[in-house]
């Protein structure tokens, strides 16, 4: 994947281009030396032009102006008089070798910048196809260590070196590394805490120079830096060189988009988690109160009838008694959870009740309520669709003492019904369940 990457020519790969531009306008002047004894030379000077061009498309600018030197000189050598000498002796002659030499450089000028653009626009098809192949890639990470480790992994492919990622201060750790595993030195961790801390590129072959075998490059999101990734060759090259710069920024882009979409979707499920545990606890402990509280009275009655007939051991019903109003406090304290942020407003029919803000809206209007009368609609509010007895909600509302007192609960439902149903007489959401309760009504 290396060979897709935009980089500088090698000093091998130049001087090849020299010297095919030299063998070009070689074979163009044994090709003229064959045909000027049978068509003379005014056709020699045009089998010099395919030579330069073919050296400016292939080679480059620099050895198409060394084919155009070269033709106008081997034009003068070999095909002017006097021959095989570069004196002339005719003014047109020296007209003829300069116009070919103007023509060659024109031409070679027009070719090499064809060729400039064409590399160019070769170099950004390949950085764009690297880009969208990383990008692709971690589109398939769900976790982050998957983006870890197959970040790494690419960017080893695509460079072709050693590769790692820190994370972490004051002191980085080594999250991830590839092709194999790898260890950095208290250097190579000192110069990655410098990356980490000031934003900017550090190691070998980069502006800033530290003693260390690795070229380390931030990570950033935003403003902030969240990780650096290492860059080595176990040659010792630099192994990002000038020309490669541009598109591991973007790759890099990619890999944080990557991390901080793996952190974002953790984090979203770990809420998720937290707030179904939280939904769970709640339900639970509420259903333990609701379904305890009963039985629990029941014994508080009894013991309320033995003292007063007198009857039986009085310390023994006296602890029985304590034991009941201690376990009585307990189920209390669970049944009245507060809500939290988390929980979404309960709408039903145009009504929204809003727990955490202790709102109550009617299409959208809000609703005053009595301090009793938000008491005793939250109440049915935490747990909708449940019939809560009379004692429960007289309970939680006034208070245990008041636990027989119907008659405040049912103004308080008929004060609650002429605010928000529709029709206080045929009531649709806060529904009377006779002899046992009510409940509120969300299907």
């Amino acid at each position: 994947m290396t060979d897709s990457l935009p980089d500088t020519p090698s000093p091998a790969r130049v001087l090849r281009g020299y010297l095919e531009a030299a063998l070009f306008v070689a074979a163009a002047t044994l090709i003229g030396l064959a045909i000027a004894p049978r068509w003379g030379n005014s056709a020699v000077d045009l089998l010099y032009l395919p030579a330069v061009l073919a050296a400016a498309v292939l080679a480059g600018r620099g050895p198409a102006l060394l084919a155009a030197a070269a033709a106008a000189l081997a034009y003068n050598y070999y095909f002017t008089a006097p021959r095989l000498s570069f004196h002339i002796d005719h003014p047109n002659d020296v007209l003829t070798v300069l116009a070919l030499f103007a023509i060659a450089i024109v031409t070679s000028q027009l070719a090499a910048s064809v060729r400039h653009q064409a590399r160019l626009a070769r170099a950004e098809a390949a950085r764009n196809a690297t880009i969208a192949s990383l990008a692709g890639q971690l589109l398939g990470y769900a976790s982050e260590r998957d983006v870890i480790d197959g970040s790494t992994r690419a960017l080893s492919e695509i460079f072709g070196c050693n590769v790692v990622l820190a994370r972490g201060t004051p002191e980085p750790q080594l999250l991830g590394s590839a092709p194999t595993p790898m260890h950095l030195t208290p250097a190579d961790i000192a110069v990655a805490a410098l990356v980490l801390d000031t934003g900017e590129s550090a190691g070998r072959g980069v502006m800033r120079s530290v003693p260390t075998e690795w070229q380390f490059h931030p990570v950033r999101s935003g403003a902030s830096t969240i990780a650096t990734f290492g860059f080595a060759r176990d040659d010792g090259v630099p192994a990002i060189a000038r020309g490669q710069q541009q598109v591991l920024e973007s790759l890099l882009d990619q890999v944080a988009l990557a991390l901080e979409r793996s952190r974002l979707e953790h984090a979203a499920r770990e809420f998720a988690r937290l707030r179904e545990r939280d939904q769970v606890r709640s339900t639970l402990l509420a259903s333990i109160g609701q379904d305890l509280g009963e039985p629990v009275r029941q014994i508080a009655d009894t013991v309320d009838a033995l003292r007063r007939q007198g009857s039986g051991d009085r310390a023994l019903v006296g602890a029985i008694g304590a034991e009941a109003a201690r376990i009585d406090r307990y189920l209390a304290n669970l049944i009245e959870l507060e809500p939290n942020e988390a929980q979404p407003p309960i709408e039903i029919d145009g009504v929204t009740i809003d727990l955490f803000r202790r709102a109550v809206f009617r299409d959208g209007a809000p609703v005053h309520l009595a301090p009793k009368e938000y008491a005793v609609l939250a109440e049915l509010a935490r747990h909708p669709g449940r019939v809560l007895t009379h004692a429960h909600l007289l309970k939680t509302a006034w208070g245990p003492a008041h636990e027989r007192q119907i008659d405040y609960l049912r103004v308080a439902i008929r004060a609650l019904r002429r605010k928000i149903e529709r029709d206080p007489a045929h009531p649709a959401l806060i529904v009377n369940e006779p002899a046992v309760g009510y409940r509120l009504k969300i299907d």
